[in-house]
């Protein structure tokens, strides 16, 4: 029997505990986690010293490299989202539909956990806090599985999340870490049916195709972050140029960030000029025929439409109309986050209506598509498929359901 497998049960009998905690016990535990994480800030953050030292010898890009990093208010961030589940109601044992039959039965339909959860995620350390946090608030066990870019900060969280679990009175094994860094533990994890229900990939294209494409424990495909912002004709420029900053600068190396910028032909050749003074020196931008005509820019690709950069690049593209722009994000986009700038309401709702993805935003950055910032207090991911889950996946989205049934003798002719 592989050690794998051996933790494995380990998780479904402590899912068995966790599954009936009540509110109060789960709560206490997040809040014993939150502590030791502020007791052990320093440990943390030295160990998450030697990830991102090893990190920048590997030469990894510097927007990456911000992804990996922890600070004080990185660790503080991870602490507030905790208190911020605390806050939430518990999912569990809810029920928004009751009915009785005219036989006399009762019928509930009840929220119960998923059972064992498994994330196989990239760099982010945080990732190891916040799938915890959803784990254990919505009673379900979780085996963490990080990349080994992120190794010692994953470890030193963890030991720092079974300290606090020792003060509170629910098992150490609800939580479970994968400390082989082998690809084959992984192939391992993705067919272990019997032990795990679910599984989600947080991070690259092909981290993401390898698991959908080898997993036969049921998976959550969380998606490849290729997001645009449209600026239409009728858009507020100042505004437009404000929003376009934060979604391409403020943090370039997440799934979030703007990718693509889409502009009206009748304001690009007073936009562009702006947006290139913006991101003068800091951010390297390819351009189609028409942009190029207004700012001297690189050629845009085929490919850098569909390209998700995680970095100081942008693709620029001209449009017509916004049908055509409709078009481009549908053939390019990835389901995740699109935006358009408009003053119009009527091209707001058309937008909204047509482009298909988890997020859509009008008059706002692409940026706020994240647990944290929708209210959930953390998220596992943005989900980008369209079955159980999709967007931000929150204390919501890591439950099912049961039926209960009651009855006084009650038999079926």
């Amino acid at each position: 029997m592989s050690s794998l497998i051996i933790q494995c049960k380990k998780l479904r009998d402590a899912a068995k505990v966790l599954g009936i905690a009540d509110t109060k016990t789960k709560n206490k535990a997040l809040a014993n986690v939150a502590k030791r994480l502020r007791i052990h800030q320093e440990y943390i953050m030295q160990e998450n010293e030697k990830d991102v030292f090893n990190a920048r010898k590997a030469g990894i890009k510097e927007s990456l490299i911000d992804r990996l990093r922890l600070d004080e208010n990185r660790i503080e961030d991870m602490i507030q989202g905790i208190q911020k589940i605390i806050d939430l109601r518990d999912p569990i044992w809810n029920s928004d539909r009751v009915w009785t039959l005219e036989n006399g039965l009762t019928i509930s339909k009840m929220t119960v956990p998923l059972g064992v959860i498994g994330i196989i995620y990239e760099s982010r350390p945080n990732v190891t806090i916040d799938a915890f946090a959803l784990a254990l608030k919505s009673g379900n066990c979780i085996l963490l599985r990080g990349s080994s870019t992120s190794i010692h900060s994953n470890r030193a969280l963890v030991y720092a999340v079974k300290e606090g679990l020792k003060e509170s009175g629910l098992p150490e094994e609800i939580i479970g870490f994968i400390d082989d860094v082998d690809r084959s533990v992984v192939m391992e994890m993705l067919t272990l049916n019997e032990y795990i229900d679910l599984i989600i990939p947080r991070g690259g294209k092909e981290l993401i195709q390898f698991v959908i494409e080898n997993a036969t424990v049921p998976t959550i495909e969380t998606g490849v972050g290729n997001c645009h912002i449209y600026i239409d004709e009728r858009a507020n420029l100042k505004k437009a140029l404000r929003i376009v900053e934060n979604a391409k600068i403020q943090r370039p190396g997440v799934c979030n960030a703007c990718e693509t910028i889409l502009i009206h032909e009748q304001v690009a050749s007073e936009f562009l000029p702006q947006l290139y003074k913006q991101f003068d020196g800091i951010v390297d931008i390819m351009g189609c025929e028409k942009t190029r005509g207004i700012i001297t820019v690189k050629t845009a690709e085929e490919q850098d439409w569909m390209e998700e950069y995680l970095d100081y690049k942008v693709a620029i593209k001209v449009v017509q109309n916004i049908q055509e722009a409709i078009l481009h994000i549908d053939r390019y986009g990835t389901k995740h986050s699109e935006a358009i700038v408009t003053e119009s309401l009527e091209n707001a709702n058309l937008f909204l209506r047509q482009i298909d993805a988890a997020a859509v935003y009008v008059n706002a950055s692409t940026r706020f598509t994240d647990g944290g910032q929708f209210g959930f207090g953390a998220e596992m991911g943005i989900s980008t498929q369209k079955i159980h889950a999709r967007g931000p996946i929150g204390l919501e989205e890591l439950v099912t359901s049961k039926y209960t049934i009651m009855g006084n003798g009650q038999i079926r002719e």
